[in-house]
């Protein structure tokens, strides 16, 4: 993960994360009128952003996931709830490029079975920490939300997303602008991603999710079970580890 740190130190990456953060926000905002669930989310076409951008840009591209999802917060959706999505929007993007493993973006049709596994697992990570964030806070069950943030986020970047990477990977190719042309191999992770860190996030992610969606949804019962965010916060800190170690 320790790109994700190191990026900061190279201007063309600092460039693209305010380019990533920009774009998401301004197809965000035009949208904010037809809430999907009002005062917490709406319709996102823009959710495409974070994964496309992710597998271009890497960790630029997850901080301007991050940081645009807060920037289109301030037009009507600004509230605690802000502070998960910022984490969540940044899984949206990071998980993807780290399991995409610097495959030739060129070559998506070949790989197309984890570019799909990418986005699920982006997608059911975002809307674990959101779903977890806002039903530890009370503003809306864990279940309605997180659902809405999963079909959100990968219905839209399945349907869309293999198009607007086939109309930009061969220029960012062309204009040398990949993530890992513009940082020194040394800050740059080397090799696959480790296979514990990917189960770990698979396991917390995954399972964070199904579990809470059973819970919320009556599916099971399970007497005196303490609160459903307490349930939840262990599969958290599991995709937190996950993700560190990757």
């Amino acid at each position: 993960m320790r790109e994700v740190w190191r990026m900061w130190n190279y201007t063309t990456m600092v460039v693209l994360t305010v380019l990533t953060a920009g774009l998401f926000a301004a197809i965000l905002i035009p949208f904010k009128g037809i809430p999907l669930i009002p005062g917490l989310t709406e319709l996102r076409p823009a959710n495409v952003i974070p994964v496309v951008f992710g597998l271009l840009f890497g960790p630029a591209g997850a901080w301007g996931a991050a940081f645009g999802n807060l920037i289109g917060d301030f037009f009507g959706t600004l509230g605690i709830g802000s502070f998960f999505g910022f984490w969540g929007n940044f899984l949206a993007a990071y998980l993807p490029y780290k399991i995409w493993q610097n495959r030739p973006l060129e070559q998506l049709p070949r790989h197309l079975p984890r570019f799909v596994a990418a986005v699920i697992l982006g997608a059911l990570s975002c809307a674990l920490v959101v779903g977890f964030g806002v039903e530890a806070f009370k503003l809306l069950p864990f279940a309605i939300i997180a659902v809405a943030v999963f079909i959100n986020n990968g219905l839209i970047s399945l349907i869309l997303g293999p198009l607007l990477l086939k109309l930009l990977a061969p220029r960012v190719s062309r204009w040398d602008l990949a993530w890992r042309e513009q940082m020194d191999p040394e800050d740059c992770p080397a090799g696959p991603a480790p296979r514990l860190g990917l189960a770990l996030v698979w396991l917390g992610a995954a399972g964070g999710y199904l579990v809470g969606l059973a819970l919320g949804f009556g599916l099971v019962t399970i007497p005196g079970l303490p609160s459903l965010a307490a349930v939840l916060a262990p599969f958290v800190a599991i995709l937190v580890v996950g993700c560190l170690l990757l």
